[in-house]
């Protein structure tokens, strides 16, 4: 396999790195591969680790401190430069462990030599962001959403196809119960999948959450926001794919001084053995009991041999199967804190892990989020995939 053309300007060599993979059918979590891969040296080459350069643009969301933490302890990246736009964000920004290099990202681009800029800025200006870096030659990860129109799409897209990875922090994957959920469903515990019903409502924490999402044209709508956890992760639990966008709903239910703001928001859709998954991503849970009530992210998957359900905080996931009069308890798998990072790095590095995070699955989930904001919008439903 020759050197992918990832790292512009640098010489390469052939390491091992041992890997985590998604829990397999036959019952082997978190099995470890070790894979060849091609990785930089030279400058940045210490301890016999590739070194990644990372650059961040933007600390407008809680999410990318959690990024920019996780690559700080990793010995296989260089933080290089980080830039905060707005001077009220980034005068807070050293008190919470970040080190601001830039105030102007066209200057951090220009002054930088990097292979990867991470971004988390407020969401509607995200694509043009993850745009500038790509037409630079650069990877990108980026929180979700990764844009917020079909042209940004497109773009992104196109630059990928030549040879760019683009990586997305869509870590419900990562989380145990949903590790477990997946074992369970691809090993056949409850045969082929015809409904699904999840649960992704958010607290909308009003005067805690950044005042972007309420700013007209900044926010891009929450089924673009928050659906696209379950867009992603339905397939790779499932093994099902998504076949089309039966109908969609986002509008303002309870916040009227901010009409823009959809805090109502749900979905229908078709799975391409004609089984149908229900969603509401709506922000209208408990502001008191914020991301701990036990319906969040809940998922029920029902099959022709039984059901199974589980939430983002539960211990167990339960299975009710036909041929059994008792409920059957799971425990969880651990979590895989940070994959989605590992997945990334494996797919810049041009082996993608298996079942993990790559760049075609991030660039189809956003699409698919897309859609369906889209189709909310203009109520064209139907939408064909």
């Amino acid at each position: 396999m020759p050197p992918p053309t990832m790292f512009h300007n640098r010489s390469w060599r052939a390491i091992g790195f041992t890997f985590f993979t998604p829990p397999s059918a036959a019952g082997n979590p978190c099995m470890t591969t070790v894979t060849t891969v091609f990785a930089p040296c030279g400058a940045n080459w210490e301890n016999k680790h590739m070194s990644v350069r990372m650059s961040f643009i933007g600390f407008q969301h809680p999410h990318i401190f959690g990024l920019y933490k996780l690559a700080r302890q990793r010995e296989d990246i260089e933080i290089v430069a980080a830039c905060e736009e707005d001077g009220e964000t980034r005068a807070g920004l050293p008190g919470q462990g970040i080190t601001v290099t830039h105030d102007s990202y066209r200057k951090m681009l220009d002054e930088t030599r990097c292979d990867v800029v991470a971004c988390g800025d407020w969401f509607a200006i995200r694509g043009s962001r993850i745009i500038q870096a790509m037409e630079r030659g650069l990877h990108v990860l980026g929180d979700k959403p990764l844009c917020t129109t079909m042209r940004e799409w497109d773009r992104i897209a196109a630059l990928a196809r030549e040879g760019l990875r683009v990586g997305c922090m869509l870590d419900l994957g990562d989380l145990g119960p949903y590790l477990t959920l997946r074992e369970l469903i691809l090993g056949g515990r409850i045969g082929e999948v015809h409904t699904i019903q999840f649960w992704g409502q958010h607290p909308l924490l009003y005067g805690k959450r950044p005042a972007w999402y309420f700013e007209p044209g900044r926010h891009g709508g929450s089924l673009n926001d928050i659906a696209v956890h379950a867009i992603d992760i339905v397939p790779w639990m499932t093994g099902r794919t998504i076949a089309a966008i039966t109908a969609a709903r986002a509008w303002n239910a309870k916040i009227r001084n901010h009409p823009c703001f959809q805090d109502g928001a749900a979905l229908m859709l078709e799975l391409d053995n004609g089984g149908v998954v229900l969603g509401d991503v709506s922000y209208l849970s408990s502001d008191a009991h914020g991301y701990t009530m036990e319906p969040y992210w809940r998922f029920t998957i029902s099959g022709t041999d039984g059901v199974v359900e589980t939430g983002c905080n539960a211990r167990h996931v339960t299975l009710w199967r036909h041929d059994s009069p008792d409920p059957i308890r799971e425990p969880v798998l651990p979590d895989r804190s940070g994959a989605y990072l590992d997945a990334f790095l494996a797919d810049i590095a041009g082996a993608p892990i298996p079942g993990a995070l790559e760049t075609n699955r991030v660039l189809h989930s956003t699409r698919l989020a897309l859609l369906a904001q889209q189709v909310a919008e203009t109520k064209t439903y139907p939408c064909a995939l």
